[in-house]
């Protein structure tokens, strides 16, 4: 029997677990031929989420927890549960109820057919209009400035075959934009297309902050256009500019006595330009930003505990334990 892996990262989500849990163990009730193990992987949540899940995998061996030591964010985390399924497949599904558990079917369905990805697209929403329209508007431009073709309207959320999870474990990224990393691997792929429902229990994680990030990382790791597009920018302004100068020189030539320069156009020019270097200068700090965090290579997580793991799995990674150690002696 093929063992499929649900990978689920959370945080604070102990409104849907138990739900979740439900609705994924109904979904395998009808899918007889497969095994399946459900990975959480929880981002130091102040809640009761931790404590719900260990009650659940007490009593379902199935059901498997890794605790990180804080909250790693919304990028690091899921690739490094993604990493530790041993599943034939595996299935990458939010915890907020958002991503159907009821198209794990229609995946797998999928996969059988000859798919090593499977992705689920949702050209509708029932989220908020301005954030479905600023999603949508970011799935467009990075679209089009990407050198890889992105898929719009994808969040991660579907089904990957285990030959693509041992190529994104190669590519060795110490801060991964999966979905970015899903297009360069650049095999076919089938899309099931769903309505996102609206999330029923708890608030969103997501703030302007890390959908900027998102966003950031998304641009920087897939495109070189906002790098050369600065470059272009600053010959057009400087030729502008140079044009300017001279219409003003000829200007003052013609009518020394009648034209006078003004301070309104050299205040508006001053900080025009100055708002374009800022802007530019920003770009090229994100990219930096990027570099600087591949040349760090740090870990994704650092674990402090996992639950139903087998006896391979249950030993912290060394890292993990090198640390924990040495904040003991701290204290």
């Amino acid at each position: 029997m093929k063992l499929i892996s649900i990978v689920t990262p959370c945080y604070n989500e102990e409104e849907n677990i138990e739900l979740l849990v439900e609705r994924i163990r109904a979904v395998f009730v009808c899918l007889p031929q497969y095994r399946y193990e459900h990975i959480f992987i929880d981002n130091a949540s102040s809640d009761a989420t931790v404590e719900k899940i260990k009650v659940l995998a007490s009593g379902d061996s199935r059901i498997k927890l890794i605790v990180n030591s804080r909250n790693f964010g919304h990028i690091r985390s899921p690739i490094h549960a993604i990493l530790h399924a041993k599943g034939d497949a595996v299935v990458v599904m939010a915890s907020d109820l958002q991503d159907p558990p009821e198209l794990i079917p229609d995946f797998l369905q999928k996969w059988e057919a000859g798919f090593r990805i499977v992705i689920g697209v949702k050209p509708k929403s029932q989220e908020p209009l301005l954030f479905f329209l600023v999603r949508r508007i970011f799935y467009k431009t990075i679209s089009k400035i990407s050198e890889t073709r992105l898929v719009q309207n994808y969040t991660g959320f579907g089904l990957y075959d285990r030959s693509v999870i041992e190529i994104v474990r190669e590519m060795d990224d110490p801060y991964p934009y999966f979905r970015g990393m899903i297009s360069e691997i650049g095999f076919k792929h089938a899309e099931i297309l769903f309505e996102q429902p609206r999330r029923k229990r708890g608030i969103s994680k997501n703030n302007f902050y890390t959908l900027y990030d998102m966003a950031m990382l998304g641009i920087t790791t897939h495109s070189k256009i906002p790098l050369r597009l600065a470059t272009m920018t600053g010959f057009i302004l400087a030729f502008i500019s140079l044009m300017i100068a001279f219409g003003y020189f000829a200007a003052k030539l013609l009518w020394w006595d009648q034209f006078s320069l003004g301070m309104a156009p050299l205040i508006i020019s001053l900080f025009f330009f100055a708002s374009v270097q800022l802007f530019f200068i920003g770009i090229l700090g994100e990219y930096i930003g990027s570099i600087h965090t591949q040349i760090l290579k740090r870990p994704l997580v650092i674990e402090t505990e996992r639950v139903n793991f087998s006896d391979d799995h249950n030993i912290v990674p060394q890292d993990s334990v090198r640390t924990i150690k040495h904040d003991e002696a701290n204290l």
